[in-house]
Formats: C-alpha cells, structure tokens, sequence
C-alpha cells in the first residue's frame, strides 16, 4: 500500500495541510509578485529594484514586502540619493496603490498549478485530508486568483487573504489559525503548513504547526519551470542548497523540492507519533503516552541529533518553555 492509499488515523493522524499559494501550489517560481514590484517601482517613481531584491521580503503582506523593500540596505541606499530621505509611508502607499491593478491584472496569468501538484493533493483528499491555504496577497488579488486557479483543477476546501483578519498577516499566526477553525481541525500538531519563504514558515511555528519548506518550486529558488527542466542536476543542487538552508534556519521541520514530494512527510510524522503512542519510541516517552510532538530539529547525523539533544536536557524548565515559545 502506498502513502497516498493510507487511511487518515481518525485520532492521531495529520488532519490537514494549510498551503501557500504562489511557489507553492500555483506559480512555479513565484514570479507573478516578484515581478510585478519591480514594475511597480519602475512606474510609480521611475527607480530601479531587481528581481533579486523584490523577492527578499516574500511572503509578507504586500504593504509590508514594499515597506521591508525600501528598507534593504542596497535599495535604502539608491532611495535616499535619489529623493533625499527614507521611504516614507506616503510613498509606500502611492507604490501599493500602483502594485495593486498590475498584480490583479497579472494574477491570473500565474494561475497554472506546480507539476505534479494536484494528482498528489487529490490522493490525499481520497483520504479525507482537508486543504486550507493562505497567502501574502490581499483579497482583491486572491478574488482574481482563486477562481482562475479553480479553472486548473485547484479549490482549496477554505482560503485567507493577508488582510482579511483584524490581527494581520505573516509571520503572525492567524491566517493558519483560521483555517483551522474552518476546518474543524481537532489541534494544530495534525496540521502542516507547507510554504516556499521563511515568513510563512514562521507563520506555521507559531501557530504550532509542523512545518514544511519547499526549496526548489518557490521564491527561494527562483526559477520558471522551464529554466529548472533545462537545468543540469548540478545546477539544481547549486541552486537547491542555499535555499534549503534559508528554510532550515527559519526553522522548518522538513524541506523537500515541491508540495509533490509531500506524501513521504506526512507518511514519516504519522509513523513518529504512532511509534511513541504504541510504546516503540524512546524509553522517556514510554510511560509517558499517548504523546505528542512539540518541538524538532534536524540534523545531518545521528552524532550531531545526539550532542543537541544532550544539550537541551541541561536546560532549566523555564528555558525549555522558552525554547518551545520561540519556534
């Protein structure tokens, strides 16, 4: 039987999946905003910003990517010898203003779902799984989006945009949250939040989610499908290792190339916790059941799993509280 012919445990099992959007399900690449600041700079003050650094605050709100924008070093720099000051909220305002039509407009041309996507997240659903999804773009933008994603085969079961809750967006962990109160999630340890850029890993940690980084179909990566199927398997690994380590710092539980390689994660989560339920894990948790998981980290080698673990049984109660407060 394979991962995706397996039954949802009614009880322990992972519930469901809160997904991003661009980079994630649709978009390979995420090029549908990236690309859309740099034109939005370009006409609203006629000022230069690359590709590179309008994909450095991804998965932010987009009036926050614009702010967190004009505040990189090398942008700040350019700004203040062109105009004399920082950018200032008016001006945020007027390139939002400006973003906002050009990324309806091109929205819906970025619709196509990742390959490989939608056959993986239909066998999930033959389970029972439940699909929730958010996104950095606000509600105008997904009301364009989500109707032509549907035209390729993708409706998610509930979807949030960036401005629909009063708390806010990314990092913040009320965008996940809310899909799972629709959902009718039982807890948010049955929950993964799968996400191609570090703030919506840190959506998913907060809200207590586990969490999976996709280090090759997103803003990480940053490539069209096309340019990745005509790269080499060198170039690949090139490109692939610097964003995996920008998602593992970030803090995110898994890391794998595309939301098409998310069968073994969920299958590998369902068989950790069923083993320290069924008395299989280590001698700790035994006597201690059922259990469930609160904190991860990975690493390369056993010897490297072993020395952290040493570590954090030093620490106080109180820093052990702390340490799961954080992640």
């Amino acid at each position: 039987m394979t991962d995706l012919q397996t039954a949802i445990h009614p009880t322990t099992d992972i519930e469901a999946l809160i997904l991003d959007w661009a980079g994630t399900v649709v978009d390979f690449g995420s090029f549908a905003p990236t690309s859309i600041f740099v034109e939005a700079f370009a006409r609203a003050y006629d000022f230069p910003v690359s590709l590179e650094e309008a994909r450095q605050p991804m998965g932010l709100g987009k009036w926050d990517h614009i702010a967190a924008l004009g505040r990189l070093p090398s942008v700040d720099e350019r700004w203040q010898a062109r105009f004399g000051h920082p950018m200032n909220h008016a001006e945020v305002d007027h390139l939002y203003h400006t973003f906002m039509p050009l990324q309806i407009a091109a929205v819906t041309r970025f619709a196509a779902p990742i390959p490989g996507v939608l056959p993986v997240l239909d066998g999930l659903r033959a389970q029972g799984m439940r699909i929730g999804s958010c996104s950095g773009y606000p509600r105008p933008v997904m009301e364009a989006l989500v109707p032509a994603a549907a035209d390729h085969g993708y409706r998610p079961d509930h979807w949030v945009a960036t401005d629909d809750l009063k708390a806010g967006g990314r990092p913040g962990p009320w965008m996940a949250l809310a899909n799972l109160i629709e959902l009718g999630v039982s807890a948010v340890h049955r929950c993964i939040k799968v996400d191609d850029a570090v703030p919506g890993i840190s959506e998913g940690l907060n809200a207590g989610m586990w969490t999976v980084g996709l280090s090759v179909s997103g803003n990480e990566f940053g490539a069209t499908w096309e340019e990745f199927d005509a790269m080499s398997e060198a170039e690949i690994a090139a490109r692939r290792a610097p964003a995996e380590a920008k998602l593992r710092a970030a803090g995110a539980h898994y890391v794998i190339d595309t939301l098409a390689d998310i069968a073994p994660v969920i299958a590998d989560i369902n068989r950790r916790l069923a083993a320290h339920n069924e008395g299989r894990g280590a001698k700790y948790t035994r006597g201690r059941r059922p259990v469930t998981l609160a904190y991860l980290e990975e690493f390369a080698t056993k010897e490297e799993a072993m020395s952290r673990e040493a570590r954090i049984k030093k620490l106080s109660r109180a820093q052990k509280i702390l340490l799961l407060n954080i992640r």
